[in-house]
């Protein structure tokens, strides 16, 4: 019995979602936008929240041609997909900004509205669930440079604390750590986030660069720094990496 019960489970998850009845005639009380883009909410959201073009979100959803109703992509069931605002289709990203956390639509997008991805004369039609938004970590004030009351080592490495530890622990060079962070290059840029990702980065001290590691042996659980890394303690140039100085906000959650 159990394994009849999985199976249906997993056959459902990967059922190609059916399209909906209205695919090729948006209903009368669609609201239409003034480029063109037609949107129905299906059900309400639960909070006041929109995203913006700057933001990445957590959502669902189910892509269909409204020519012959075949299905251009879809996520599977129970794994909600999480994507920049910015990359999604011109219309498909208008459709979500409508939106808030909780809230169905669907949404019919002439190819106008297609970043190029959508035919002449085709339109694809979406029906879309917002889960949640993730805002983007805004870059420092003083990115491009430490400020005047940042301590700096011999090392070169500059850093700042933001916050103060709840705790006296400071981990040791093999040691293992949970940390939350975003960096970003000296022009604002953000390269990378923890806090994008919605879960904190678990990391030893000797297997990251010589510039976390000798900053992560200055905190203390809880506390907070940002921190201005010299190329020359960070990825030294190599091509596939993000080059010159590098800012990083880190909170230490734990020392393991």
């Amino acid at each position: 019995m159990l394994a009849i019960v999985l199976a249906a489970a997993v056959a459902t998850a990967l059922a190609k979602p059916a399209p909906p009845a209205d695919l090729k005639a948006p209903p009368a009380d669609a609201q239409k936008s003034a480029d063109g883009l037609l949107t129905k909410q299906l059900a309400p959201g639960t909070s006041g929240e929109h995203p913006t073009a700057a933001d990445f979100i957590h959502l669902r959803y189910s892509v269909w041609k409204a020519s012959d109703g075949s299905v251009v992509d879809y996520t599977r069931l129970n794994s909600p997909s999480f994507v920049e605002m910015a990359k999604l289709l011109p219309g498909m990203r208008e459709m979500f900004e409508l939106m808030t956390p909780g809230e169905q639509r669907r949404a019919w997008i002439p190819s106008s509205l297609g970043g190029g991805r959508i035919a002449e004369g085709e339109t694809f039609v979406v029906e879309g669930q917002l889960v949640d938004v993730v805002h983007s970590p805004v870059p420092p004030s003083d990115v491009a440079a430490p400020p005047t009351d940042a301590t700096k080592t011999a090392s070169g490495l500059a850093y700042k604390i933001l916050r103060p530890g709840t705790g006296t622990r400071r981990p040791a060079r093999r040691d293992t750590v949970t940390v939350h962070y975003s960096g970003w290059t000296t022009d604002g840029q953000m390269f990378d986030s923890s806090i994008i990702r919605g879960e904190p980065a678990e990391l030893r001290l000797d297997e990251v660069i010589p510039g976390w590691t000798e900053g992560l042996e200055l905190m203390t659980e809880g506390e907070q720094v940002r921190f201005w890394i010299p190329e020359r303690l960070a990825y030294k140039g190599r091509a596939d990496k993000p080059k010159g100085m590098l800012v990083f906000d880190v909170e230490l959650v734990k020392v393991k």
